[in-house]
């Protein structure tokens, strides 16, 4: 359902974004949620012409128990923030780990490319706004891969190393890309005993 929250989708786009399901699971999972009225099928009009998937308004307005959900599994001992994860999943963890308070009065459009993806994020009045679109008239760029984005943003990853392993390279304001990796602290792990790890 994330690769969802950011608008329509092609069956092929989702099943690329979702490299560990089957074509066949991937359809009956479709479906389920069809059913649920929680995703729907429509055809995008000429010259598209495409099927796509999109949530319903009520599907939509699940992102905050997506996001409950993220900040809770967040504080496992055994969490790994640098795991394999999609554009959507990194783009989607941004809106769930946001800290207004670290951003203060901070106006700024951070563009991400990953492949054919596109996002641009607007951070502005201490508010985090996404959208899936081509990254142009941008302060900041990052184009890589999304744990390459991860390391730095979740890890102790450098830009320069992330950039010398090709996984992550980062144009425009350097500043600004130092800052903006500071706006999403991760929730104190549980310790160890707690978790039943």
């Amino acid at each position: 359902m994330r690769e969802l929250m950011f608008g329509p989708r092609r069956f092929g786009e989702l099943r690329r974004d979702l490299p560990g399901v089957s074509a066949n699971i991937l359809t009956q999972r479709l479906g389920q949620l069809e059913q649920n009225r929680i995703v729907r099928k429509r055809r995008l009009p000429p010259p598209a012409s495409v099927q796509v998937y999109e949530l319903t308004e009520w599907g939509t307005e699940a992102e905050e128990l997506v996001q409950m959900l993220g900040r809770w599994a967040t504080r496992h001992p055994g969490h790994d923030p640098t795991l394999p994860l999609s554009a959507a999943s990194i783009m989607m963890s941004f809106r769930t780990m946001f800290a207004p308070e670290r951003a203060g009065d901070m106006e700024a459009r951070i563009g991400f490319r990953f492949g054919s993806d596109g996002f641009v994020v607007h951070i502005h009045d201490g508010t985090l706004d996404t959208v899936r679109t081509e990254p142009v008239d941008v302060d900041l760029l990052f184009e890589g891969t999304p744990p390459g984005l991860a390391a730095a943003v979740y890890g102790d990853g450098k830009f320069d190393d992330l950039e010398q392993a090709g996984i992550l390279t980062v144009t425009g304001d350097q500043h600004l890309a130092e800052k903006f990796i500071t706006l999403f602290p991760l929730p104190e792990k549980l310790p160890a005993s707690d978790s039943g790890a």
